[in-house]
C-alpha cells in the first residue's frame, strides 16, 4: 500500500475532539517538541502541533483522518464507509458469507480461517458499530469486536495449530492449496443455499478456491482487499482475535512472549526459545516451512 502524507489545519474544537479520541485507544502516545502530542499505530504516525496543524503519515493516513476527524483528507467530508461503492457480492442483496484468515505470515502461532454470515441490511449495522479490516485496529479492539460478532452472527472458525498446520502444509506443498481446503470447511459450515460468498483473494489463481468450493450451492466472489466489505472485515476480526488468543496461550505454555510477524523480533525470540527448550520446541509453536526455522536451527 502506498505511503501518504496529509497535512490539515484543525480548529480548537477539532483538536480537542482528536485528543479525546486518540487517548481512548491503544495508539502509542509520544512527546514531540512544539506539539500537543504524536501518536503511532494503525499504519500511521500522526502529530498534532500547537499551531493546530495535523500531519498524518503512513499507508493508513486517509483512514485515520476519516475515523478520528469524521472528514476526508481533502476539502469537504469523505463519504462514510457504508456509502462507498459496494463490491459485486454486496450488490446482490442476498445472504453473504465473508471469509478471511489470520496468521498466514506469522512464524509463531496457528493459521486461523474464519467465515461470518450476514443478511441484507447487516452491513450498515456492522460499519456503524465500528467493524473494519482487522489490520486497521489494535489488538484490544479486535478482541472486543470479535467477541461481539460471535454473539450476534453465525461464525465458522478453523484453527490449525502449528503441528497440524505443518502436517497439512507438507501434504499440499502449497499454502494456497491448504487455505482453499480450509475455506471450504468454514464456508460449508454456515453457507445457506444460494448465498453469496466473498473471500479476500489469497492466490494469483482463482481456480484453487473455485475447485475447492465446487459442489456447494453458493455464488463465489474473490476480491483483492475484500476487507472493504463488512462481512469480510468481520471475518478478519474474528480470525485475528482467535490468532491473538492462541498466540498468547502458546506464549504462556513456553514461558516466553512469542511476537507476531516474521522479522527480527521473531528471530530474537526464536533463539531464546531454542536455548530454553531445544530445537524440537519449534514444532509445537512455529510454522516449520518458514525460512526462519533454518536460521534458528542452522546458525
Amino acid at each position: 500500500m502506498a505511503q501518504e502524507t496529509l497535512v490539515l489545519s484543525l480548529s480548537s474544537a477539532e483538536q480537542a475532539e482528536l485528543a479525546r479520541k486518540v487517548r481512548a485507544t491503544e495508539l502509542e502516545l509520544r512527546p514531540v517538541e512544539h506539539a500537543h502530542f504524536s501518536v503511532r499505530g494503525e499504519g500511521v504516525t500522526a502529530t498534532l502541533y500547537r499551531s493546530g496543524k495535523l500531519v498524518v503519515q503512513g499507508a493508513g493516513a486517509a483512514l485515520f483522518v476519516e475515523r478520528y476527524l469524521a472528514r476526508g483528507a481533502g476539502e469537504g467530508r469523505r463519504a462514510p464507509a457504508a456509502a462507498r461503492p459496494a463490491l459485486a457480492a454486496e450488490r446482490l442483496g442476498r445472504t453473504l458469507v465473508g471469509g478471511d484468515e489470520s496468521g498466514k505470515g506469522d512464524y509463531f502461532g496457528p493459521l486461523v480461517v474464519a467465515a461470518v454470515r450476514i443478511e441484507p441490511g447487516d452491513a450498515e449495522k456492522l460499519v456503524a458499530g465500528g467493524v473494519m479490516d482487522s489490520k486497521q485496529v489494535g489488538d484490544t479492539t479486535a478482541l472486543r469486536l470479535a467477541a461481539a460478532l460471535r454473539t450476534r452472527f453465525p461464525v465458522a472458525l478453523r484453527v490449525l495449530d502449528p503441528p497440524e498446520y505443518s502436517r497439512r502444509q507438507a501434504q499440499h506443498g502449497n499454502v494456497a492449496l491448504l487455505l482453499a481446503e480450509v475455506y471450504r470447511e468454514v464456508v460449508a459450515e454456515i453457507a445457506t443455499p444460494g448465498c453469496a460468498v466473498l473471500i479476500d483473494q489469497f492466490s494469483n489463481s482463482k481456480d484453487r478456491l473455485l475447485r475447492a468450493l465446487r459442489g456447494l450451492d453458493i455464488e463465489l466472489f474473490q476480491e483483492h482487499k475484500a476487507e472493504r466489505a463488512a462481512a469480510v472485515a468481520a471475518a478478519s476480526l474474528v480470525a485475528r482475535a482467535e490468532f491473538l488468543i492462541r498466540l498468547r496461550e502458546l506464549s504462556e505454555e513456553v514461558g516466553l512472549a512469542l511476537p507476531k510477524g516474521a522479522g527480527p523480533p521473531v528471530l530474537k525470540a526464536g533463539r531464546e526459545l531454542v536455548q530454553l527448550h531445544g530445537p524440537a520446541i519449534l514444532e509445537r509453536v512455529a510454522k516449520m516451512h518458514f525460512k526462519t526455522t533454518e536460521k534458528l536451527i542452522h546458525r
